[in-house]
C-alpha cells in the first residue's frame, strides 16, 4: 500500500514561513550524558501555552489508555570513504541494497567518476574492499558492485561509519567517537536495519522511561520507516506545496493496526513518536470517520504541510527541526504555524539544544 502527496486546499504556504534563526552554539554536537536527560518543551494546542519539562516527565503528560507509536528502524553505519586508483578520496553514503553485492550509493565528486572505474575501501593496512562503478544514476547517485556478496548490513558494520547529519562535526579518524555515535544515534528499540538517519525523537527513550509509561497504563506499538537521505533535502521552491517529497519504505504491522483500533475504542489518544511515525500512520489511515489505520507496507511520498487534516495522530513528540525542512512543515501542520514559531522562539530563548542530538518537544 502506497500513499501519495495530499492536495493543499488552502492558500499557498510560502517558504518564508518556514524560516527561523538559531544560534550556532545551540546546535547539539553530542548527545546528553543520558538519553532521558534531555529537556522536553510541552506545547498545548488548546491553550497555546508552552512550558518547560524533561523527557522523564513524559509518563505524567500522557493519559492511561493512550497509545505511543514508535519507529523501530535501525540506522546502518552507512558512511564510508573509498579511494580512486589515482589516490583521490571519494566520500560515500550507502542508500540501499538492490541485490547481493549490488548497492545504490551517493558519491562525492561524481563528475570526475566514470562507469567501470574501480574504487577501494581500505579495511586494514593489508586488506581492502574493491568497488566497481556499475552505473551513473544521476544527481550524485551510483549503482556499484562490491567484491563481497555478504548482506550490506554485514559489510557496512566492518567498513562504515555513523551517518550523522552534516551539522554535526566529526573527524574521519576518530574511531572512539564513532563507536559512541553508533550507540547513541540509535534508539534502544531499533531492530529493523535500513535507515541512514535516525528517528531522532526516539533517541530520548530509555528502558526506565518505557517501563514508567507501561506502569502508567500507556501502551506502545511499532511501525517501521527507513529514513532516507531525502529527509535532509531542504525545500527550495517558493510555494511549499510545489516541493517534490522523497519516497521512503514503511511497514505498519497488523498488531499495530489493532492497537490503534483498540485505542480508539477506549477513547485514548494516539501519540506519534517522531515525524516518521506520523508519516506512517497518516499514510495508512483508513477512510471514513474511524480514525484507524490499515496494516500494510510500501513506499510513501506523503508530504504533510499546512493545512493538513490529521486522520490518526492526536499527539506528537518530536525534536527541533531545520528551517525550510519538510519536518518543520509537518510540525507546523500539527501545531499551527504561529504556535510553532512561538515554541521555537521560546526554546531559543531558554537555550534548548537543537536538531538530532538536541532536546525534544511534546505537542498535545
Amino acid at each position: 500500500m502506497a500513499a501519495g502527496p495530499q492536495p493543499n486546499p488552502g492558500a499557498p504556504l510560502s517558504i518564508e514561513r518556514l524560516d527561523y534563526d538559531v544560534p550556532r552554539e545551540l546546535i547539539a554536537q553530542h548527545p546528553t550524558a543520558r538519553r532521558d536527560d534531555a529537556r522536553l518543551l510541552l506545547v498545548d494546542r488548546n491553550s497555546s501555552n508552552v512550558s518547560d519539562r524533561y523527557v522523564t516527565d513524559l509518563p505524567q503528560l500522557v493519559a492511561p489508555g493512550d497509545l505511543l507509536v514508535l519507529n523501530d528502524t535501525k540506522v546502518l553505519p552507512a558512511k564510508f570513504v573509498a579511494w580512486r586508483e589515482t589516490g583521490g578520496r571519494v566520500g560515500g553514503l550507502f542508500l540501499r541494497e538492490a541485490s547481493a553485492g549490488l548497492w545504490e550509493v551517493m558519491l562525492e565528486g561524481s563528475r570526475r567518476l566514470r562507469a567501470g572505474e574501480r574504487l577501494a575501501i581500505r579495511m586494514t593496512d593489508e586488506c581492502e574492499l574493491g568497488l566497481e562503478l556499475a552505473e551513473d544514476l544521476g544527481n550524485g547517485q551510483w549503482r556499484i558492485r562490491t567484491e563481497r556478496d555478504d548482506p550490506a548490513e554485514v559489510v557496512l558494520d566492518e567498513i562504515g561509519r555513523t551517518p550523522l547529519p552534516p551539522y554535526i562535526q566529526r573527524k574521519d579518524d576518530d574511531v572512539d567517537l564513532d563507536a559512541a555515535d553508533r550507540r547513541r544515534y540509535q534508539t534502544v528499540y531499533a531492530r529493523r536495519a535500513g535507515a541512514i538517519a535516525a528517528p531522532t525523537a526516539g533517541l530520548h527513550f530509555t528502558p526506565v522511561v518505557l517501563k514508567a509509561l507501561e506502569v502508567r497504563g500507556v501502551q506502545s506499538a511499532f511501525v517501521t520507516l527507513h529514513v532516507g537521505a531525502g529527509t535532509f533535502k531542504p525545500i527550495t521552491v517558493e510555494r511549499v506545496s510545489q516541493h517534490v517529497m522523497h519516497s521512503e519504505w514503511y511497514e505498519l504491522p497488523t498488531d499495530t493496526a489493532e492497537a490503534v483500533r483498540a485505542c480508539r475504542e477506549r477513547r485514548g489518544s494516539v501519540v506519534a513518536v517522531g515525524t516518521t511515525s506520523v508519516r506512517v500512520l497518516e499514510s495508512a489511515a483508513e477512510g471514513g470517520p474511524s480514525r484507524t489505520v490499515v496494516p500494510g507496507s510500501g513506499r510513501t511520498e506523503l508530504f504533510i504541510f499546512p493545512p493538513h487534516e490529521f486522520r490518526v495522530v492526536d499527539g506528537l513528540m518530536t525534536n527541533f527541526h531545520l528551517p525550510r525542512s519538510t519536518l518543520l512543515a509537518l510540525v507546523m501542520a500539527f501545531a499551527g504555524i504561529d504556535l510553532t514559531h512561538r515554541a521555537y522562539q521560546h526554546a531559543i530563548d531558554e537555550r534548548y539544544r537543537f536538531y538530532s542530538y538536541g532536546d525534544a518537544m511534546f505537542i498535545r
